[in-house]
């Protein structure tokens, strides 16, 4: 078989030039293409009976990939939108390998054709201001952890910050000082932008600041685990979880709701939504590169369509609804 169709040195030319080099590819993008690929090898590598190494790109055929991708969701449970995720990576990989060997386009064109799968759009769920407010004030204060979590669940209720961004402040991404306290978040995509940051969370923070010794100046995280290493999106997780769980007898409504810390985006979004904001405003706010991402929470609002209902006169009071009388409308009216 001929070099030019190895796996390994096109593995390498893609990381290493395409991604870093010439995209200027994000850790996080990296970290995620890296995780897809290797998990297509593997799977490739057990259905070949062929060790990693001894790959060769052709092997990589479009059947294969699509029994990769069948396997995330049938045996891995994974979501559609977690399956299109991974087919991203992977179609990046091909259209460098299409690239970079030309011996090998007609491989990476069979994989190419291979479609993203559409996503049933989920409800866009949201906590009340009573619950967030329920949530933040569960942790206990008067211990080092229970006043990390509250600062945690503060950050993320005041700020509307992805958990990544979250975890991944430091000390000296915050302006603390009066009149105007704000914080830099690094986003997705490299697109960073500064927020500001409520009082209670400006005091909070300070607090926190102060109790581990850190200067503003720093460049150390914020919030940190056990290990005093920073906070992990899986630590940041069970700090939410733990706090739904400890007040869900007086909240018994999150039972219902799937609790993340992503959950605080969507309800500051909605806040703002509701309060009169602008979509642009929270657009520029949540970081989104797109305002389409930003109009699901005004499709999300059914309190706002009901209002809007009511001021157009279109509430539904008037008006008699149509009944058949023919069988065949009857019957056809009735599934």
């Amino acid at each position: 078989m001929s070099e030019h169709l190895l796996l390994a040195p096109l593995l390498e030319s893609y990381f290493r030039r395409r991604l870093t080099k010439q995209r200027n590819a994000t850790p996080a993008t990296v970290a995620s293409y890296r995780d897809a690929l290797r998990m297509l090898i593997l799977f490739a590598a057990a259905r070949l009976r062929k060790k990693p190494a001894a790959l060769a790109l052709e092997e990589l055929d479009r059947d294969l990939v699509l029994a990769f991708l069948d396997e995330l969701e049938e045996k891995r449970n994974n979501s559609v939108t977690t399956r299109n995720a991974r087919l991203a990576a992977i179609r990046s990989f091909f259209h460098h390998v299409a690239a970079a060997d030309p011996a090998s386009f007609g491989v990476a064109q069979r994989v190419l054709t291979i479609p993203i799968k559409r996503t049933h759009i989920e409800v866009t769920y949201h906590l009340t201001r009573a619950e967030v407010d329920t949530l933040i004030a569960a942790p206990d204060p008067k211990t080092s952890r229970g006043r990390r979590d509250r600062a945690f669940l503060l950050f993320l209720a005041r700020t509307g910050a992805r958990v990544s961004e979250a975890i991944g402040v430091n000390a000296n991404d915050l302006q603390l000082e009066r009149p105007h306290p704000q914080v830099l978040l690094r986003g997705k995509g490299r697109r960073d932008r500064v927020v500001p940051i409520a009082k209670d969370l400006a005091r909070a923070l300070t607090s926190l600041l102060s109790e581990r010794g850190i200067a503003h100046h720093e460049p150390r995280p914020i919030f940190v685990g056990a290990r005093n290493e920073r906070l992990t999106r899986f630590g940041a997780t069970h700090i939410v979880r733990r706090a739904a769980a400890d007040v869900v007898a007086i909240r018994p409504a999150l039972a219902d709701k799937p609790i993340s810390p992503h959950i605080f985006r969507h309800s500051l979004a909605m806040k703002l939504l509701q309060s009169g904001v602008d979509l642009l405003t929270i657009q520029a706010w949540l970081g989104h590169a797109q305002v389409a991402t930003t109009h699901r929470y005004a499709a999300a609002d059914v309190e706002m369509m009901r209002n809007g209902l009511e001021k157009a006169g279109v509430a539904g009071d008037h008006g008699v609804r149509f009944r058949p009388n023919d069988a065949v409308l009857q019957l056809l009216n009735s599934i």
